[in-house]
């Protein structure tokens, strides 16, 4: 198990040792609406929602080839979280790499962050630019041609 997964894990069985409490004490109907906060809470903060990450060299790679950003981004960033919210289906039309699966990744990051993992790190054009503005990064992501910008 990656320690991508320990947060969610530890929601899901707080929500349940709740929701367990709550259905002895007598009150089954009120157990439901916590595990589904917390299962709700887990899903956000895991790998799932983000789409399938690459490797940084394949990041670099496709980047190279057709102009899109590469976003260097880790589970249960909020800030990585906004930015893929934030751009709705064009998400799956950037480079995911994610830091804590990928060690080059990481070094990348670091290099471009005097030192510090920090993400969302999104590379434009060779330059690395740390928790830039969504907009910014769907105007980026518009003029490589991988989406328009409506939408």
């Amino acid at each position: 198990m990656t320690r991508a997964w320990i947060l969610p894990i530890v929601l899901v069985l707080c929500g349940a040792a709740l929701a367990t409490g709550l259905a002895s004490s007598g009150n089954p109907g009120t157990a439901v609406a916590p595990l589904l906060v917390f299962v709700a809470l887990a899903v956000v903060n895991s790998p799932l929602i983000f789409p399938r990450s690459i490797s940084a060299s394949e990041a670099q790679r496709r980047s190279a080839a057709d102009g899109r950003p590469v976003v260097f981004w880790r589970p249960g960033c909020a800030f990585c979280l906004r930015l893929r919210i934030r751009l709705g289906r064009g998400a799956r039309q950037v480079h995911w790499v994610n830091i804590w699966r990928d060690p080059d990744g990481a070094a990348a990051v670091r290099a471009a962050n005097d030192g510090n993992e920090t993400v969302p790190t999104v590379v434009v054009a060779g330059r690395p630019h740390t928790n830039p503005d969504p907009a910014w990064v769907r105007q980026q992501l518009s003029r490589a041609g991988g989406w328009p910008m409506a939408g």
